[in-house]
């Protein structure tokens, strides 16, 4: 390493480079910084939805940085709207490839019962079908998961920006 090089890097190193880390997502209205998820309402036949999509809504609160105690005066109250599962692709022998789930999702937050911002967000994944049918409730179930995630993370950043 030359001199002029190594310079810089000294000088980048100690200035930091601007480069720091933050709390993911933006913050919420009114300066909220403490939200509890009661249980999501779950308005679709299949059981089970809620405690998926309530845990992804909590992992993405504390992902934000914020406190979610059960007396906060905020809160983020969520319905899952549909769920919903269809083959996607077929191969050359008419087998088929993958499927892709489907969901909606609507999420509200309020403030001592006054709603500051709502959002319904709707999203899809892919999941490959297995061998046999665990295997692929299994590829179902993770995708699932991933699925919840994402539109946590969604709902999270509209009821923020009022988007």
């Amino acid at each position: 390493m030359n001199r002029r090089a190594l310079s810089l890097f000294v000088v980048l190193w100690t200035s930091g480079c601007g480069y720091h880390f933050t709390a993911g997502g933006a913050p919420l209205p009114e300066g909220i910084r403490a939200v509890r998820v009661p249980v999501f309402a779950n308005k679709t036949a299949e059981p089970g939805l809620e405690a998926v999509f309530t845990d992804a809504m909590r992992l993405q609160l504390v992902r934000a940085g914020l406190d979610s105690p059960p007396n906060a005066e905020a809160e983020i109250r969520g319905e899952i709207l549909s769920v919903s599962a269809a083959g996607t692709l077929l191969t050359t022998t008419n087998a088929l490839a993958s499927y892709r789930l489907y969901s909606e999702v609507h999420v509200r937050l309020l403030k001592n019962g006054r709603t500051l911002a709502d959002a319904a967000v709707t999203g899809f994944t892919d999941f490959l079908p297995g061998v046999d049918v665990l295997q692929t409730e299994a590829n179902r179930g993770a995708a699932l998961q991933r699925l919840a995630a994402t539109l946590a993370h969604d709902g999270y950043e509209r009821l923020a920006t009022g988007w």
